[in-house]
């Protein structure tokens, strides 16, 4: 086998369709866009997948967003910093230090 081809039959265009369907539900553009993010591979990130490797993603992603309880994961990134800040906003700056201190950071006052 070649470098950069893929090793099975290639995905059905449906399938190809709703993959992207579910990376834009992310906030992703293209496939190109989801390529860090996701893991994508050069060949993947050019719309070329195996049956294997879509049936793999669509299932990751559609068990990705059974789990999530908060949709703000799915929203842009624009949207998601405008929700935390708000959220963070309502948080007394002693639960923000515990919670940072928690996290392993070193807080001081200012």
């Amino acid at each position: 086998m070649a470098f950069g081809q893929q090793s099975g039959l290639p995905a059905p265009a449906r399938d190809v369709k709703e993959l992207l369907s579910l990376l834009q539900d992310l906030g992703h553009s293209d496939f190109r866009d989801a390529r860090g993010p996701m893991g994508l591979t050069q060949r993947q990130a050019a719309g070329k997948f195996t049956r294997d490797e879509v049936a793999a993603l669509i299932e990751r992603l559609q068990q990705g967003q059974a789990d999530r309880s908060d949709s703000v994961s799915a929203r842009p990134a624009e949207t998601v910093t405008a929700v935390v800040e708000v959220a963070l906003r309502r948080w007394p700056a002693e639960q923000l230090a515990a919670e940072l201190t928690r996290r392993g950071w070193t807080v001081i006052a200012p």
